[in-house]
């Protein structure tokens, strides 16, 4: 059946209607709202530099040269901030530049992590991006002043709260731009400029212009009042942290240095990680412009820490330290299913090698830990053990060792249900058990469900015979009913001819 064009008039009418009706509730209610205050809260901060460098420390590991800088440089801000607000406007500086910071350092060294700490130590709303998922506008990609609204987000809409916020942008070394000036790298160059105005001072409305809902209601309130009133947050007193690996930059480095390659690129991964970190250390101005960000926008960043990388024996360490996120973590995974989890130190010694193989830093750590146990993680909660230890031969050899506790597991699990049942205990001698693991593998069964079938009948023999305790033998598996046949001829003729000599009182 055809639909004609007034049909279709008359359902557009209904819509368009529809949607005029809640636009004017939203109108009304916003209207009903114009007297409550906006939320704010009074900002405090009394930390130090030593005691935010000190509970860092307990956290992260072979950073302490970054965290003394960080932590120093943070707690200025934010007590810089707290003063500012205290004094009159003859009594500030004018045109002061923020302390915001640049890390520079490969991945998987802590950057992230370190920043974490901070907000979640200080109390301030925290938001992380990476710098390439934003673009100039014109381009495809986000907008930098969504970060900031964002921020107002994580503060549960207190844009007080929000104005002493912390941002991190990592990857911002993929926004710098080549001296070829083509391609993407005008977006690249586009970015620094809009990101920089907000790292200074800026007021960002926090409706976007091209948000419909928001025209509506700022048309309804026009309508309404003659004015719109736009609430905006204010950039001033946002801590920016960027980050980034900075791959090259090394070279500009050397280049400026005059030092020749040689020397520099050693096989030994551990001194030649260390060489490059030195060489990062000496990071100037002059070699971030080289590598592609603009004067102003580095004049935003004034304060640069390279970070260590991290070699086998730091790895090793970040495994030790009782607040280790990767140990505990996984702890936590299988105390959910009952289970304690205990490390020995030479599996953790091993893990942390094969995580430094890996060259992904502490990242490398969860990955190695996760190949290890994940098949553990699945299975163990079916079985009946409580505890695990992760030992060496665990480490090295997993599947053997996760074999090892399903048969034990399977074996306990029989003779504790045949015990229950007859109240006889069934053994198993070593050779026993290995064919048993070699029938089930067959069969696709499970060592239990193999004992099943072979010794479900032993109970009424056993019990012929008086005995609380039976062990299986390799030929009771190869032969289960021949066996027991020519095993209680043998025993019961025995028992026998014992009843009659102690009848007679002869020995």
């Amino acid at each position: 059946m055809s639909v004609s064009s007034s049909d279709n008039q008359k359902k557009f009418d209904e819509f368009f209607q529809s949607m005029e009706q809640d636009i004017f509730a939203n109108a009304n209610s916003v209207q009903k709202d114009e007297g409550k205050p906006v939320k704010e809260t009074e900002f405090s901060f009394d930390l130090k530099p030593e005691e935010l460098e000190t509970y860092l420390n307990k956290y992260v590991v072979g950073q302490q040269n970054s965290i003394e800088v960080i932590a120093t440089k943070v707690c200025t801000h934010f007590n810089r901030m707290k003063l500012e607000k205290e004094l009159s406007d003859d009594e500030r500086v004018t045109g002061s530049i923020k302390s915001n910071i640049l890390l520079i350092g490969p991945t998987g060294v802590g950057k992230t992590y370190i920043i974490k700490l901070i907000a979640d130590k200080i109390g301030v709303p925290f938001v992380k991006a990476d710098a390439t998922k934003f673009s100039e506008t014109g381009y495809v990609g986000g907008d930098v002043e969504d970060l900031v609204r964002e921020l107002v987000h994580e503060a549960d809409e207190d844009i007080s709260k929000a104005e002493y916020g912390i941002i991190y942008l990592d990857e911002i070394d993929k926004i710098a731009s080549s001296s070829s000036g083509h391609g993407i790298d005008v977006s690249r160059s586009g970015v620094q400029r809009n990101l920089l105005k907000l790292m200074e001072e800026a007021d960002v409305d926090l409706k976007t212009p091209h948000d419909l809902a928001s025209q509506v209601e700022a048309a309804m309130e026009a309508q309404r009042t003659g004015h719109v009133k736009r609430k905006k947050i204010n950039t001033r007193n946002i801590l920016f942290i960027c980050s980034g690996a900075f791959s090259g930059l090394q070279d500009i480095i050397k280049k400026r240095m005059n030092l020749q390659a040689i020397g520099f690129d050693s096989g030994n991964s551990d001194k030649k990680a260390f060489l490059e970190t030195e060489i990062l250390a000496e990071t100037r101005t002059e070699d971030l412009l080289e590598y592609g960000f603009e004067s102003e926008f580095i004049g935003r960043l004034p304060v640069t820490v390279v970070l260590n990388d991290v070699n086998e024996d730091v790895l090793y360490q970040i495994l030790k330290n009782r607040y280790s996120t990767v140990v505990n973590g996984k702890k936590l995974d299988f105390l959910a299913y009952g289970i304690r989890l205990f490390f020995e130190d030479e599996a953790l010694r091993i893990l942390a090698k094969r995580a430094a193989s890996e060259h992904t830093g502490a990242r490398g750590l969860l990955s190695v830990f996760e190949k290890v146990l994940i098949k553990y993680e699945k299975i163990m909660p079916s079985l009946h053990y409580e505890e695990l230890v992760v030992d060496a031969d665990l480490v090295n050899n997993p599947e053997k060792k996760l074999k090892e506790l399903l048969l034990n597991d399977n074996i306990k699990g029989f003779q504790s249900d045949f015990l229950a049942a007859h109240g006889i205990y069934l053994d198993f001698s070593d050779e026993a058990m290995e064919l048993i693991q070699q029938r089930a593998s067959v069969e696709h069964k499970s060592f239990k469900a193999i004992c099943e079938d072979l010794f479900r009948d032993y109970a009424y023999a056993i019990k012929l015979l008086k005995r609380e305790q039976f062990t299986i033998t390799a030929e009771a598996v190869q032969d289960s009913s021949g066996y027991i046949e020519r095993y209680i001829k043998d025993n019961y003729k025995k028992s026998s001819v014992n009843v009659s000599q102690d009848d007679t009182g002869s020995v």
